[in-house]
């Protein structure tokens, strides 16, 4: 039995010292540009007013997604919200755009995760006062359970990144001074 934990050992720790410092950064990166990126991207461009501009003033629809309640007291007329609404829904928004670009980039890979890991949250805590979606629970052997379960994935990929940073095929990487 011994000789089979020592060829394993063997076996794995060359596996590691091949891939160690590159391969799991990176393909936490891949993955999210293959499943995630879209996803934010398409959320955002639903809150985007017209133009240029949208960036600044936002779609009614985007305040109803960050806003639910808050909208419907108002009639869903987001200029009755005040400037703290507006402020929360426009950094929120550039925040869904600009994070997985950073994440993909593999620029300020550690904080944009970080920064991720944040807009989950609140996402999720939206998701659930908000619009009534069900959290759902963990070790239910219920592996589809949509908040609770993929959004603990995705917590994993933006572990991953902050305590790895994005790996050698990176902006992070290629910016750093010798």
């Amino acid at each position: 039995m011994t000789w089979i934990l020592q060829l394993h050992d063997r076996i794995f720790a060359r596996i590691s010292a091949a891939l160690g410092g590159w391969f799991l950064p990176t393909f936490a990166r891949f993955i999210f540009a293959a499943t995630l990126l879209m996803y934010f991207w398409k959320s955002a461009a639903t809150k985007l007013g017209d133009g240029f501009g949208g960036l600044f003033a936002l779609d009614p629809n985007g305040y109803v997604q960050i806003f639910p309640k808050a909208m419907e007291a108002v009639g869903y007329d987001p200029s009755q919200l005040g400037f703290i609404y507006k402020l929360i829904a426009i950094a929120g928004t550039w925040a869904e755009l600009i994070l997985p670009l950073f994440i993909v980039l593999g620029l300020f890979t550690r904080l944009a995760a970080l920064g991720m890991m944040g807009f989950v949250a609140v996402q999720t805590l939206v998701d659930v006062t908000g619009h009534g979606a069900k959290f759902g629970g963990w070790f239910n052997n219920q592996s589809g359970e949509l908040i609770a379960d993929q959004r603990l994935f995705w917590y994993l990929l933006f572990a991953t990144l902050l305590i790895k940073g994005a790996g050698p095929i990176s902006l992070d990487r290629f910016c750093k001074t010798p």
